[in-house]
């Protein structure tokens, strides 16, 4: 029996999250039930908030919710038994589905809701549900086969609510991971925009706080904005997409894993971590300063693809700590690059430069992270 939910960011929210799916409907010869309505997404947040609250033998449980019904599921696990979805049954389950990639499925029949089971794969434009801790939640989707990150829609922590809006944030003048967040990477290769997303994902991770640059191949300018000596500068460079033993490119995927959490560990240490758009790693631990050759970064622009919030012009003293003012005149120096920066306190933050502003712009994508 479905009853009203006592969250009221569930309520509050349902309306825009219910609006962003209905637009992913093509009327095609596609199957979409799967696709929720309002009442269907109050009672699936309203549910998960309430499970994150609980505790399961001490553990905040992580859990993540796939409304999806069992037949349109792949490398499912299906309960002989189906349970009713309530904080308390999720909770239970919650230890199943704490490793990534897999999900509680969950349907509705006859105006109940249940736990069927587990999936590891999910129809296009599924809606997922993610308890991350006590009180956050993120609403995510499908956004297309085959893809590795799902696309944040909604941030709800509290009663705070945080809408991602993909509509005038100027996606022609913007770092491809960015494009790559919102799902607006529809290229036949967009390797490199998952690759950044998956090192974003793992510079973030560890919490100490990092900054890393990608700069174009085969170019020497980047070090008119470094300290010399550099204590970690890599001779020969190591390339990130490993060569095997026959001389031929190990498969991307395979070597992923490994890429990221390889640079992930040199992001750690003090300073900055430099790589090349083509993967190659030229040094870690390096020290930015302003180019001879450039001005001091004075004023960026900063954003967040988030509905409500505005274009502000800031001076590049009060971004954020050394990190982010290194990063800001780092691009301010060297246009062709980018700079990604993970703060301590959970933040991320891409600078890039501008053409259209002529200036360096930040980008804050840490909503787009979770």
């Amino acid at each position: 029996m479905i009853s009203d939910p006592t969250y009221l960011a569930a309520k509050l929210v349902s309306y825009r999250i219910a609006e962003h799916f209905k637009k992913l409907v093509d009327h095609r010869d596609t199957d979409y039930r799967h696709i929720p309505d309002i009442p269907v997404i109050e009672i699936l947040i309203d549910t998960a908030f309430w499970a994150s609250l609980r505790r399961e033998e001490g553990y905040e449980p992580k859990i993540s919710v796939a409304f999806v019904p069992p037949d349109l599921a792949v490398n499912r696990l299906v309960f002989r038994h189906p349970q009713r979805f309530t904080p308390y049954n999720l909770v239970k389950l919650s230890p199943a589905v704490v490793q990534p990639g897999i999900h509680l499925g969950v349907w509705i029949e006859d105006d109940n809701f249940y736990i069927w089971g587990t999936t590891h794969e999910v129809p296009t434009h599924t809606m997922v549900i993610e308890v991350v801790e006590a009180g956050l939640l993120v609403v995510k989707q499908k956004h297309r086969e085959h893809a590795r990150k799902f696309v944040n829609v909604a941030v709800l922590k509290g009663n705070q609510i945080k809408v991602i809006d993909d509509n005038h944030w100027g996606l022609t003048d913007c770092p491809g991971i960015l494009s790559a967040l919102l799902g607006f990477s529809h290229t036949q290769n967009d390797q490199p925009e998952n690759f950044l997303v998956q090192l974003a994902l793992a510079i973030r991770s560890h919490g100490r706080g990092a900054l890393l640059v990608v700069v174009p191949p085969n170019s020497a300018a980047w070090l008119h904005s470094i300290v010399k000596p550099i204590n970690y500068l890599i001779e020969p460079h190591e390339m990130l997409s490993p060569i095997g033993n026959d001389g031929s490119q190990i498969p991307y995927t395979d070597t992923l894993p490994k890429i990221v959490a390889a640079v992930g560990g040199y992001s750690a240490i003090d300073g900055a971590t430099v790589i090349t758009q083509d993967h190659q790693l030229l040094a870690f631990g390096a020290k930015i300063a302003r180019s001879p050759h450039a001005l001091p970064v004075a004023q960026i622009i900063l954003t967040e693809p988030v509905a409500g919030s505005s274009m502000q012009l800031l001076d590049a003293t009060t971004i954020g700590g050394t990190r982010h003012l290194a990063a800001a005149q780092f691009v301010n120096d060297q246009h062709d690059s980018l700079a990604m920066v993970a703060s301590q306190d959970g933040t991320f933050t891409v600078f890039s430069w501008s053409e259209k502003e002529q200036m360096v712009h930040g980008h804050r994508i840490d909503t787009l992270l979770m």
